[in-house]
This record gives C-alpha cells, structure tokens and sequence, in this order.
C-alpha cells in the first residue's frame, strides 16, 4: 500500500532569503522575539557548546563517515522498542546543538506535535510527525557523540554551501574539502539527481527516515521529507543544492518549510500538559505505528 499524498493550501508564507539562519515567521504568536531564534552570532557563554558541537561536526562528518553510519544503522541494530518508550528514552536528551531550548527532546517534540495539531486538525498524520521527527536522537543514547546526531545538516560528497551554520570556514580540517572528488559543485552527483540519491551527512533525520521506511510506516510522502530533510536548513530555508534537486524534491519542498516553522517556533519555556495530552498521540501511535518497530 503506498502512503496517500496531499495537496498543500496556500497558508504560510515562504522563507525571507535575506535571512541568515531563521525560516520565515509561523502563523501563530511567539513567545519571544523572532529574531532570538537560531541567533548563532550572539551566543553567550552556556552555548558555547552549540559552537563546539557544530566544529566538531564539521570537521568529522566526511562522505565516507556518512555511507559508514548508514550502513551501521541500516539492519536495525537499536533493537525493538514501541514509538512512547523511544520518547521516554529520547526524554533523558538535551541537544547540545540547539540555541533555542535547554528542555529535554520530548518536550520539544509535543510542543512541535502540539502547534500542529492547533493549525491543522484534519490532518492528524501531521501531529505524528512533529511526535516522530527527533526520535532519532536515541543514537545518542547508544553511545554515538552528539556531533553524529544532532544539528543542522549538510550534503557530503560535494562543496559546502554557502549558508551552512558558522559558514565554510568551520569545516577546516575536514579531508573532503581537500579531495578533489567532493569539493566541487556537484561533487559525486548528477546534476538534478534528486536529493533522496545524495547522502547528507549522518544525524538523527536520515535515522529517523530509515525507521519510517523499514517497518513500514505510512506516513505520505510529504510526512517522510520532513522527518528526512528538517534539518537540510541550506536547502529548505536558502535555496541551496537546488542544482541537484528534481521537480519532486521542488514539489516536497513547501511542505518541508512549513514544518521547519512549526519545529523552530514552538519552542518555548511553556511546557505543554503532557499527560494530558499523552492519550491522544498514543492514539495516533496505535493508529500509525502500533506495537514494537524495529529501531
């Protein structure tokens, strides 16, 4: 049975290019001013460590770390868990990449889960997907450095893009951009080769992705680019690797953007009444994903 695709209504608005990191403004109110999110230029000493996670990144996450950590992952090595005891464990997990938020992942995600569901009730596959999006951060709990999980992502096996967090500069260090096989524009890749053939540098999005897809999960399409992509910021919010994208990705891409919003925004020192709210997303659990998957 292939998942069901959706056509989406004019009702957000794209993303201002002449910002530098943040998507455009959600359509509901903030907690705090826009401008204070995603502000990488102005961190103060506690998020020091948002700068060391992403050097750190930059510098190991080669395109042959990428294909190795797929291929590490791939057959599903976590073990057999249900969707609420990976939010349980996913809930001992501050991202360290994240200037945003000192909360723990589950909090983050019910708070993405919960804005959706206000802005779009018909569409209950949605809430999942703001539920599921940062399950994938349980590799952190498997032993794997944050900078192999969390954070922004980036294509390998091709030039850096010019809107990358903390810009070109940090990836000094990394052997890739001194190989002449993946410092160029299109790298390894085709031109338009369609981003579900390039391999972005490994984190909890493309895990995520594979969990989706090995037990089956019918998201729609649109559901799995945005568990896939939400953090490819260069592309999503900077028209970045447009050149290796495909009328597809394009046609995906709107629905990835608005998402983003929904991930970025929601976050808030308001902390939802969780165990209020918790029956309705097993619900939609049992209705999606029910039982033990595969992680």
């Amino acid at each position: 049975m292939s998942p069901p695709h959706f056509t989406l209504a004019n009702e957000f608005s794209l993303a201002d290019p002449s910002e530098i990191y943040r998507p455009a403004a959600p359509e509901f109110e903030l907690d705090r001013d826009i401008a204070s999110y995603r502000d990488y230029e102005n961190l103060d000493s506690d998020q020091e460590r948002v700068r060391e996670t992403y050097r750190t990144m930059h510098v190991n996450q080669t395109h042959a770390f990428a294909l190795q950590q797929r291929a590490k992952f791939a057959p599903g090595i976590v073990g057999r868990y249900t969707v609420m005891e990976m939010l349980d464990i996913v809930g001992r997990i501050v991202d360290e990449s994240d200037p945003d938020t000192s909360l723990t992942n589950d909090v983050h995600m019910y708070q993405t889960a919960e804005r959706i569901r206000e802005r779009h009730p018909d569409k209950p596959w949605f809430a999942l997907v703001g539920l599921l999006h940062d399950l994938g951060k349980i590799l952190v709990m498997q032993g794997e450095p944050q900078w192999a999980v969390v954070g922004d992502i980036f294509v390998t096996g091709c030039e850096v893009a010019p809107s990358v967090v903390f810009g070109k500069e940090s990836f000094q260090g990394n052997p890739d951009m001194e190989d002449g096989r993946y410092n160029t524009k299109y790298g390894v890749y085709e031109p338009n080769c369609g981003l579900r053939n390039v391999v972005t540098s490994w984190g909890h999005d493309e895990y995520m992705y594979q969990v989706v897809r090995r037990n089956n999960i019918l998201l729609p399409e649109e559901g799995q680019y945005m568990i896939r992509f939400h953090s490819l910021y260069p592309w999503h919010h900077h028209g970045d690797y447009d050149h290796l994208c495909d009328d597809r990705d394009r046609e995906m891409l709107p629905w990835v953007q608005q998402f983003s919003s929904f991930d970025l925004y929601s976050k808030s020192e308001r902390v939802p009444d969780i165990p209020s709210i918790k029956p309705y997303y097993e619900s939609l659990v049992e209705q999606f994903c029910p039982g033990t998957l595969l992680w």
